[in-house]
């Protein structure tokens, strides 16, 4: 399963999803990371260039350039919670701490 979550720069669940610097995609397979890569997607800078409907446009682009299968996240807002939805993609919130950990928590 590939899922994606914020990450900082020191390897922690960033808790800011759609004000994220950083995105780490992770191939999960029976328990164990198989790949783990992180984008620079400046999302903090490009949060407010635009309307949000464009923003919202901006990462589900990515989710599906990526073939993002779930979201990893402490917390999105309302408008986020229902393009993932219409999306299908399963959200998994309140992640803390080690990104990795939280990935392999949710999968």
């Amino acid at each position: 399963m590939i899922v994606c979550v914020p990450v900082t720069s020191d390897g922690q669940v960033d808790h800011r999803w759609g004000r994220a610097k950083w995105i780490a995609v992770a191939n999960v397979t029976d328990g164990l990371v198989e790949s783990w890569q992180e984008i620079e997607v400046s999302w903090d800078q490009l949060h407010d260039e635009g309307t949000p409907a464009q923003h919202h446009a901006r990462v589900a682009r990515f989710l599906r350039e990526n073939d993002i299968k779930g979201v990893v996240a402490n917390h999105v807002g309302d408008g986020m919670v229902r393009m993932l939805a219409t999306m299908k993609l399963p959200l998994f919130l309140e992640a803390t701490g080690d990104a990795r950990t939280a990935v392999l928590a949710a999968s």
